[in-house]
């Protein structure tokens, strides 16, 4: 490409978004967050994870009239801004004001944030808003912060990637939570329909040795997307699971990307009856690993897909409310996961590939179709 059509290819990208920078108080900030002019959104941002030291210092910072980096929030209906970038500064002002709910935070509403931590005036700590000097809590209120706003007019794929160079540039959001943010400025159905299906009772309690802190950064939405990706995307699968991840769920909220479709009337049906067959034979021990000494391990993840995508071409032969069905189903189930070759192929490390899924996905499908279901 020569330099001038690289030129107008640059211009024609800027020409799709639309931003406008403005200086809020924090004071006006609270206002439209109590008015639903400010929406937070806690089914796709992650939840406020900051702990009361760090609020505590941002506290201090606003306090101090500090310069603070913006925070980016995107236009939508009826003037109302959706917050997109600064969730854990806002969250941290609005907790000190005693106005966070408890759907951001895991606290009793009202319980404000009491100062703690702070290192440049060490005098703050013990305080709330409420006891502040009236000095200070004036400066608290009046102090800016810039917001970046992105105009409902600009195209969606821009306002997508921005939000998606933002939150990749640190390592505090999970990949499944960056996921959650960012696509569903393309479409907001993949997003509902990976977190109605985490929902699911058979599959929460399939996976429900998995660590509170992996819950918390939305692995049960990963493990979700992982399912139907690898089910119905498998070819394109190379070895970076979490770009193929995003690959596959941008494909799927993309309307432009006519060729990769998610039925999702169909794709709900299989999932849940994937997950109650788990269930009734083998509940929380459907993905738990068997060591070379037999100790049974709580979770993994190569045990999630194997099992979960080497049911598929036997999912018309197996009735989880049949009773006897399960009990050889659990039985042929444990026999696989004491069974070297599939230790061999579902731990250690270099088993990220396209063939290494292939093959423990065929070894439990193979395995389940030698048994004669009855």
């Amino acid at each position: 490409m020569d330099h001038a059509a690289l030129i107008q290819a640059a211009d024609e990208q800027v020409a799709k978004v639309r931003t406008q920078g403005k200086d809020y108080s924090f004071n006006e900030l609270l206002s439209m967050y109590e008015d639903e002019e400010l929406i937070i959104a806690p089914e796709y941002q992650r939840l406020f994870r900051w702990t009361e030291v760090q609020a505590s210092r941002f506290i201090e910072s606003v306090i101090l009239e500090l310069p603070l980096p913006p925070i980016f929030v995107i236009e939508i209906t009826d003037g109302k801004y959706e917050l997109i970038d600064g969730l854990q500064r806002i969250s941290s002002y609005f907790y000190f004001r005693g106005k966070l709910d408890a759907e951001h935070r895991a606290i009793t509403p009202g319980v404000v944030l009491t100062l703690d931590g702070c290192d440049i005036v060490k005098g703050l700590d013990g305080f709330t808003y409420e006891t502040l000097p009236r000095a200070l809590e004036i400066k608290l209120k009046r102090h800016t912060i810039r917001v970046e706003v992105i105009r409902k007019e600009s195209e969606s794929r821009i306002r997508y990637h921005m939000f998606k160079r933002l939150n990749k540039g640190g390592s505090v959001l999970s990949e499944q939570e960056i996921r959650n943010c960012t696509i569903r400025l393309l479409d907001d159905t993949v997003n509902q329909f990976l977190i109605d299906c985490t929902g699911n009772i058979d599959f929460v309690k399939t996976i429900s040795p998995v660590n509170q802190q992996r819950m918390v950064e939305r692995y049960d939405q990963e493990l979700v997307l992982r399912f139907f990706a690898f089910k119905n995307w498998r070819d394109h699968y190379v070895h970076e699971v979490a770009e193929y991840l995003t690959e596959y769920m941008e494909a799927v909220a993309d309307s432009s990307v006519t060729e990769v479709t998610l039925d999702y009337n169909v794709e709900r049906g299989i999932f849940e009856k994937t997950f109650r067959i788990l269930n009734a034979s083998m509940a929380e021990d459907a993905f738990a690993i068997v060591d070379k000494r037999g100790r049974t391990l709580p979770f993994g993840v190569y045990h999630f897909e194997a099992f979960s995508l080497g049911l598929q071409p036997h999912l018309d032969a197996l009735d989880p409310d049949n009773a006897e069905q399960m009990e050889q189903l659990s039985k042929c189930i444990w026999e696989i996961k004491r069974d070297d070759a599939f230790r061999e192929i579902t731990t250690g490390g270099g088993k990220n590939f396209l063939n290494r899924l292939t093959e423990r996905i065929d070894f439990v499908s193979n395995r389940l179709g030698a048994e004669k279901w009855t």
